[in-house]
């Protein structure tokens, strides 16, 4: 239904789009992207709660460009000829009637263009010609208005942008630098610089160089000479862009500038990194493009990467028209690489593009600021998640190691010749961030209701074919902690078949990182008992002996007055501790599992205590040096964790005086858990009796 040469009519039924008794969203918008190489249609759901996120409800992508329909044998420019305009008339009814099918408001539908139609022989003709068609007008964007909402897809498409950022299309390719902070972008005040090096019209330029020289070498003249201008045109765009100190000062220091990429162009050769990375033993993980980040080396290999779209049978999502125009990618990705002051660190790949550049920049501050991996989650919270959050984060230790510390710990990236310090571990990743948190706390009950062969492998591929594989503007880092702390908060219990893909995603992260997602898979474990359902009740305090309180309601409806035991009242206190162990002398982690009960329920009628006592032990285990995140030092790619089996009878050998295994190059510390039981006062509740 998205193409064809016909174009149905349908003006009668124009006004009838908007007078129709079917009731519409305004939180619906359908947005066409005319560009060069393809026009791509799409609704979104901007509603507050998840607008954010930028989630689709349809999508579509029409292989018609615009670019190549403009252009005859001989390179010569010449109108948008009759049928490819019918045929995109008839795609744009269309999908009109898309947009009423799902609801979304006919002022609602805009039709965005770019470099083809703004640079068309007949542009203003057909351009004239969809709006009385179709009654909808075409926002042809500049140049610069293409750079800006480009950036604007950017931003969209990641929690953090600091860096140069480019757009390749199919007929230009734009260039700018962002900065985006608490939901605001900041960028170049000459806006974008844009080039007419899209990967369809740098295509057509070499191939006309081959076709035209009359010897390799004069072939190889005009392609220097191409070369040339293009070094020339980015040297100058850059310095013209007015880079800011602080970006050049990071390029400076990590050796090289962040580049973000979007545009199908760019895309294409991201999938083409993505194949190459999944054909070896040890394959890449996720098949997702946005939040795929690639080192300067592998991005800049254009050698390889052309043999492999010059040979391969398939690439996952790379057509034919864009394997086509890999090497005109590869003589840009050669440029940049040459030309690009300070060098290339890395290319992070981006989903977000004119569409949702269009959605993106009209969003309030403080919907764009917001944690995609937060808004993802929230439809799957139940009432109890904060608490879950505040217990998580309670859950780990407050205190921060020494600068130096800091900063010897920045210098390991797989691996270290020396064993880290009890201080350096002291620093908790980064990464774990509130936001994670919170979205784990949302999250740890989706696959409970699963049997135990299923549950944790469930949790596993949430993010790359679950319910989170589809969240806008996550890193593939995200994906894989997230991940990760879903299959361990049901103890890692995974078949041979998916043991490789966890480590797959281990190997995205930190041995630190991979050490205390454990840890908090393990605490959600133990929470998850405490309060299997996470609904309303769970929020309540501990039990009362009042009158009228602790009745179960249902009970006193059938006439029936039968008190029922409330769960008390659960607080965590976390702390490093350097006088753990049997001698007292090892460091790590004091959890303690503050329970409050009234003095009536002293003797523990519901064995609370005793089935706490029980509980920890799965989050002790993740202290012992066998479950330390083992590095090999010598080669660095070896990154996974020892023995995932936490299920063994440790306990029982330590109580028998043994003691580990020593792992001493691995990443880890003892965890020492507690149970404390307090019970108030009954003239000072604000007083406490420890048990």
């Amino acid at each position: 239904m998205g193409g064809g040469p016909q174009a149905p009519d349908l003006s009668h039924r124009r006004n009838e789009v908007s007078s129709t008794s079917r009731i519409f969203n305004r939180n619906l918008h359908g947005i066409v992207d005319m560009g060069s190489n393809g026009i791509r249609f799409s609704i979104t759901d901007l509603s507050s709660s998840t607008a954010r996120i930028l989630p689709t409800l349809y999508s579509y992508r029409l292989g018609i460009s615009l670019y190549e329909a403009q252009y005859d044998d001989d390179g010569n420019q010449i109108p948008i000829p009759e049928d490819v305009q019918m045929s995109v008339i008839g795609a744009f009814l269309r999908f009109e009637i898309f947009c009423s099918d799902f609801g979304v408001p006919f002022e609602n539908i805009r039709i965005i263009a770019t470099e083809a139609t703004r640079k068309a022989l007949n542009g203003e003709e057909f351009v004239g010609r969809v709006a009385k068609e179709t009654g909808l007008n075409v926002e042809i964007l500049s140049q610069a208005g293409e750079g800006q909402t480009g950036a604007w897809g950017i931003a969209s498409s990641a929690s953090d942008v600091d860096g140069l950022v480019m757009d390749l299309g199919g007929g230009s390719t734009q260039i700018t630098w962002m900065i985006t902070t608490d939901g605001h972008m900041e960028t170049s005040p000459k806006g974008a610089f844009s080039f007419p090096y899209g990967a369809a019209a740098l295509t057509q330029r070499l191939q006309l160089i081959e076709k035209k020289a009359k010897s390799p070498e004069e072939a190889e003249a005009a392609k220097e000479a191409l070369r040339k201008e293009m070094k020339d045109n980015f040297h100058r765009a850059y310095y013209g862009l007015e880079v800011p100190d602080e970006l050049v000062k990071k390029a400076e220091r990590e050796g090289g500038f962040t580049l973000f990429l979007s545009g199908g162009g760019f895309r294409g050769w991201g999938y083409i990194l993505l194949y190459m990375a999944q054909k070896h033993k040890r394959a890449y993980p996720l098949s997702i493009i946005n939040g795929f980040v690639a080192r300067r080396k592998d991005f800049t290999d254009v050698r390889r990467l052309k043999k492999a779209a010059r040979e391969a049978d398939r690439i996952f999502r790379v057509s034919d028209r864009r394997r086509a125009q890999v090497p005109a990618v590869a003589f840009l990705v050669s440029v940049l690489a040459e030309v690009i002051p300070h060098g290339i660190k890395e290319a992070n790949f981006c989903q977000g593009g004119v569409r949702e550049g269009i959605l993106f920049k009209d969003l309030p501050p403080e919907i764009r600021t917001q944690a995609p991996i937060e808004v993802a989650t929230a439809p799957y919270a139940r009432p109890l998640a904060p608490k879950l959050a505040n217990l998580f984060y309670d859950s780990l230790p407050k205190q921060k190691p020494s600068r130096n510390a800091i900063l010897a710990l920045e210098e390991i990236e797989d691996g270290w010749a020396e064993i880290p310090s009890f201080e350096s571990k002291k620093h908790i990743p980064d990464s774990l961030s509130i936001h994670i948190l919170h979205g784990f706390a949302n999250m740890i009950y989706v696959h409970a209701d699963m049997s135990k062969e299923l549950s944790s492998a469930a949790a596993l591929y949430t993010t790359s074919s679950g319910v989170l594989a589809d969240t806008h503007g996550t890193s593939h880092r995200n994906r894989a902690i997230m991940a990760l702390l879903l299959d361990a908060r049901y103890k890692g219990d995974l078949p041979p078949r998916d043991y490789n893909y966890r480590e797959a995603m281990r190997r995205l992260l930190t041995p630190a990182e991979i050490w205390w997602i454990n840890y908090l898979g393990a605490v959600a474990l133990v929470l998850g008992r405490i309060y299997p359902a996470g609904g309303e009740d769970d929020l309540e305090g501990f039990d009362s002996d009042d009158e009228g309180e602790g009745v179960d309601p249902v009970a006193k409806t059938n006439g029936l007055h039968r008190p029922h035991h409330k769960k008390p009242h659960l607080k965590l206190q976390a702390c490093f501790a350097e006088d753990l162990g049997k001698d007292g002398r090892k460091p790590g982690i004091r959890l303690t599992f503050r329970l409050r009960m009234r003095e009536s329920n002293k003797d523990d009628p519901m064995k609370v205590k005793e089935s706490l006592e029980e509980y920890i032990k799965k989050i002790k285990k993740v202290g012992k040096k066998k479950n330390w995140v083992k590095t090999n030092r010598y080669h660095k790619e070896k990154l996974t964790a020892a023995d995932d089996d936490w299920s063994s009878t440790d306990d029982e050998v330590e109580e028998q005086g043994q003691e580990d295994d020593d792992n001493d190059l691995g990443w880890g510390m003892k965890v020492k858990v507690e149970v404390k039981v307090e019970y108030p006062s009954a003239k000072d509740s604000g007083r406490a009796t420890a048990v």
